[in-house]
This record gives structure tokens, sequence and C-alpha cells, in this order.
């Protein structure tokens, strides 16, 4: 099969190199590949802890991609941090927050160990005044941007050399907000069948910015996220509850690097970090981590994150043949990505879709 990918994200990379494996002709088609959603994510394997009420579909999704990791990670050669996830609260509010979440992974099936404030400074004890929490020891992370170099890596003769570097693939980036301004793919240009085209499928997987007709079926949602380097290690993952606000602190196995995110904005305007969720982010996590007080903040990056209506993913088949959509995977882009690529590669072959995530559950704009 002759298969044309446009958008070379996470998943659009991930989608390419199955397709591949399976012994498919792929045509990538990104002007920047790699520099979206996929540039800006911490890299949370975290089903556990994004797991809430009415989204059991999405959960069950988010699991059965995470057994998967393993031989992903392992063939791309990336590292993958195993040392679990701690899910914390800092005042008793928080901590009912936190018991909300425990009663949807009951419910989920999904083992976790409560924890009170001795046990989780035991965990990691650079923690602040925390009151209680939780320990997700199948909740692990990953660094996107090592994962999207490895995956051009595989696949030299699609992604030319000039635009990896565009990508900002290379980890020691410092701060800047030049790449927010060429972030926005130009959808418009994104034609399934293009004239002369000898594709006979065509995968959309543009993040945030699904070309007409379905532009309609994503919605984008803004994260500021921040990240800092330390002398000060952070052990393992920290998604946490301060005062009413959500933040994460995600370590990098293979430096000093830390990530900290991540706002969710729905609005107009910039695509720029702005002071006011910067600001939140630093305050909520050096509550948490005091000693991230002495880190220095080495980038600041803002990217949209692709929403739908019911927050699962598009995943199949669209209203014109030969058209599939691999979009919408919102907060899990990073942990979903091997297996999307399964279910997009199953369908190009077989037919098959999963209900689930069947594109066709939405209306797009052409459908009226």
């Amino acid at each position: 099969m002759r298969v044309r990918i446009l958008g070379a994200g996470i998943v659009g990379l991930s989608v390419a190199d199955e397709l591949i494996r399976r012994g498919h002709e792929v045509e990538l088609v990104d002007p920047s590949p790699g520099a979206g959603a996929s540039y800006a994510a911490a890299g949370m394997l975290s089903p556990a802890g994004e797991a809430w009420y009415g989204e059991e579909d999405l959960t069950r999704l988010c699991l059965s991609s995470l057994a998967l990791w393993p031989d992903f990670a392992a063939r791309l050669g990336v590292p993958v941090h195993t040392r679990g996830t701690l899910l914390v609260g800092v005042d008793a509010g928080d901590v009912q927050q936190v018991e909300r979440q425990l009663a949807v992974l009951d419910l989920a099936g999904v083992s976790y160990e409560r924890l009170v404030r001795r046990e989780l400074l035991a965990r990691e004890p650079g923690l602040g005044r925390v009151a209680g929490g939780a320990f997700l020891a199948e909740d692990h992370s990953v660094d996107p941007r090592a994962v999207v170099a490895a995956l051009i890596d595989r696949l030299p003769t699609l992604v030319e050399p000039g635009e990896r570097q565009q990508a900002g693939v290379e980890t020691n980036t410092v701060a800047s907000s030049e790449a927010g301004d060429r972030v926005g793919l130009d959808t418009d240009s994104f034609v399934p069948h293009e004239s002369g085209s000898t594709s006979e499928v065509t995968v959309i997987a543009t993040g945030a910015q699904l070309p007409d007709p379905y532009s309609s079926l994503i919605r984008p949602v803004r994260g500021d996220v921040v990240r800092v380097r330390t002398q000060e290690p952070v052990e393992r993952t920290v998604r946490a509850w301060v005062h009413g606000e959500q933040v994460y602190v995600v370590p990098r196995t293979d430096s000093d690097e830390v990530v900290i995110g991540a706002t969710s904005e729905e609005r107009d305007g910039p695509l720029l970090p702005t002071v006011e969720g910067v600001w939140r982010l630093l305050d909520s996590a050096r509550r948490v981590v005091p000693a991230l007080d002495r880190a220095s903040v080495v980038e600041v990056t803002s990217r949209h994150r692709p929403g739908t209506a019911d927050n699962l993913p598009l995943i199949g088949p669209t209203h014109e043949p030969g058209v599939v959509l691999a979009a919408g995977a919102f907060r899990n882009g990073i942990l979903l990505a091997p297996l999307i690529a399964r279910l997009v590669a199953d369908h190009i072959e077989t037919g098959s879709v999963e209900p689930a995530v069947d594109p066709r559950r939405f209306r797009t704009k052409e459908d009226g």
C-alpha cells in the first residue's frame, strides 16, 4: 500500500514507522517535523494519573498503549523512566481530589498504594508540605524529544537533515519563543489527494490543526510548559494538587532536566507563554518540591493540545474514501502513539476500526 501521512509529530512518525515495518510505502509531509505538541510534551506514560469519571474507554486505550511501550522504546533505543509516579495533595482539600482520583482507579481495576505524608517523603525526600497521596507504580515517563529524534533516525529517507534541525530535536535547546512562531502547520496546503499523487491512502495526523472539512472536530487547548535544570535530583514524577491547582514535575532519566507543566486554556491569541500561566506553574511546583527554588529555568514553551468533544482520539476512516484520521489524542499523545500507529495500520490492512475512537461518531463541516 502507498500511504501519504500529513503531519510528523510523534503520532505521524509512529504511524510511518509502523507502516514501513509492515512493508508499506510511505510519504511523510510536514514542514517542521516534531515541532508541535510533541516538542513541548512532558512525556508522561500515565494512564492511572489521567483516569477520570466517564472516560472508561480512554483509560482502557491508555492502558493498552502503555503495554506496547516497552517493546516500542526498546526498538527505538529510548530509555523509559520506570520509577513510578507520586500523586499528592498539599492540603486537606487537595487530598480529597486525590481520593476522587483513586475512586476512579478502583472502578477501573487499576492498582495503587495509598500513602501518608511520612511514606511519601520516604519515596521522594525532596517533597514539601504534602498532606497525603498515593503511589502509581505503573505510571512511567519518557522524553518525547528523544522519541521523535529516534523515529526520525529510523526514517532517514522521509525526513531531510535540514528538517531535523528545524524540528528542534536537540535536547539542549535554550529557552526561546521563536519555536512557537513556526509551529502552525498550513493545513490549507494539506490536500488529501493532490494532483499527481500516487497514494492509495492519506493519513491526517496534523495535531491541533486539521484541514477542512475536519477542522471542526478538534478544539485546540493551549498549554504552557517550563523546563528547568537542578542539581538536587527529583527521583520520581510527581503529579500534585496544590490548593486546587494541578501541576506535574517530571524528571529526565539521563540529565538534570525537570519538566514542569502544564496550564490548560481554551482561548485565542498568540501561541506564546503567559506570565500568569508560568507563574502558576512555578509557584505550584516549588511548593511541592521546594528545591526547585534553586533550579535554573532553561526553556518556556507553549503549544496546543488537540482536544475533541469527548476527549477520545479520532483514529480511523472518514466519509472520504482513502482518508484516515490519526488525531485528537489531547493530553495523551505520547502515551497513545504506539497504539494509534497499530490501529491505523490495522485499519489500512484489514478495515478494522476501534468503535470508541471512530471519527465518524462526529459530524464534520461537510456533513452539516
